[in-house]
């Protein structure tokens, strides 16, 4: 099974890099699982579009899109308390 890349849009980015120190860790975890299948780990498509997904890992709500053609996720918004 391949893997998917993850990548970070700059908002995302800065989000991630903004977190505790232990959720980024478990968020960082979480992620690493989500790309051998973009499209499980309870993630659901938006606005009716397949490859345009939510998801929540470690607790935190991620919005991405999924790019087959180069197994790679875009995460753009990261979502946390």
């Amino acid at each position: 099974m391949s893997r998917y890349r993850i990548v970070y849009a700059p908002p995302a980015d800065d989000a991630r890099k903004k977190m505790p120190t232990g959720l980024k860790a478990r968020f960082d975890a979480a992620m690493r699982d989500l790309a051998t299948d973009p499209y499980a780990h309870g993630s659901t498509p938006l606005d009716g579009q397949e490859d345009r997904r939510e998801a929540v890992a470690a607790g935190v709500v991620v919005r991405y899109y999924v790019a087959r053609a180069v197994l790679t996720v875009t995460v753009v918004r990261i979502v946390y308390i």
